[in-house]
């Protein structure tokens, strides 16, 4: 339940404002962007983020951290559970805060670095905030691991604005139900929505690179087209091996589409876009695991 809540708050919240701020971007290169335009006041933006921040915090504390025992801020080393693949949705979370963070405050018109800068941590700030929360609950506890994720999510984001003044490396998701998951619903989920956030035997997390963009000529590559490398994992069905389960590494090659690349003329595409970009797009994959290659006509 609690994966969840955050996972549909950060998702609504980034659906919103790409769709708000992000509809007259053609791609991520900010220099397209004319910053003087200021559409909207950095009072309104810091107020807006200040809100729903809070009202999360509110809703994650009386929806689920107040059913369950307090106690004093403490942290757990978490670091092996899940072969990392919790760390991984920490990592892309943030990625995405940061991205769509630096562009809000790009357009409140204040000077590139420091839009780069403030709205780049975005991500980590509010993952770091329910890390505190967790840190006082019984239940749980803050993780190192988790905090490290978040801020290598916004590095990664801010590092390529400030060097290259757009994200030629991105982030991505897929997800296909696992067959675990299938015979463990109660700690996998009943929905999709639920799998999709629980089940990381079923999740792939990508960093997918634009090719056009590391040349300094026009090519014939297509400007949309990236390529993938992919970390999944499988096998488990707990956080720890204790169980001696049939747990495995999985890393995937394949070709991915940048659909912030895709131009059309219609906004509400463009604007589609943006706001579901961080999915990695089915293609063939080659993947490695267990020592042994194998072939995916389709993977997702």
């Amino acid at each position: 339940m609690r994966i969840i809540l955050i996972g549909i708050v950060f998702f609504s919240k980034t659906a919103f404002s790409q769709f708000n701020y992000l509809s007259s971007f053609n791609s991520y290169d900010s220099t397209s962007i004319n910053f003087k335009t200021n559409d909207i006041s950095l009072k309104s933006l810091v107020i807006t983020q200040a809100s729903v921040y809070s009202l999360a915090l509110i809703g994650f504390n009386e929806l689920w951290y107040k059913n369950y025992d307090k106690s004093s801020f403490h942290f757990v080393n978490d670091n092996l559970y899940w072969m990392q693949m919790d760390k991984m949705g920490h990592m892309t979370t943030s990625y995405y805060g940061g991205v769509v963070g630096i562009k809000l405050y790009q357009s409140t018109g204040i000077k590139s670095y420091k839009a780069i800068w403030i709205g780049g941590l975005n991500g980590t700030i509010f993952n770091t905030t329910i890390e505190i929360l967790d840190g006082f609950s019984t239940n749980w506890g803050a993780s190192f691991g988790d905090i490290l994720a978040n801020s290598l999510g916004s590095a990664l984001a801010i590092s390529q604005e400030l060097y290259w003044k757009e994200q030629r490396m991105q982030l991505k998701y897929s997800y296909s139900r696992s067959d675990i998951s299938k015979n463990s619903v109660d700690l996998f989920g009943n929905s999709f929505i639920q799998r999709s956030l629980k089940d990381y035997n079923g999740q792939t997390y990508w960093l997918s690179c634009n090719l056009n963009s590391f040349y300094n000529k026009k090519t014939n590559i297509p400007d949309w087209l990236n390529i993938a490398v992919g970390y999944s994992a499988n096998g488990m069905v707990a956080g720890s091996n204790l169980t001696n389960d049939n747990r495995e590494r999985q890393y995937l090659l394949s070709f991915d589409i940048d659909l912030t690349k895709v131009k059309t003329k219609n906004k509400f595409l463009n604007a589609l876009g943006h706001t579901f970009g961080f999915i990695k797009f089915p293609f063939p994959a080659l993947e490695f695991s267990n020592s042994k290659f194998k072939i995916h006509p389709i993977y997702f």
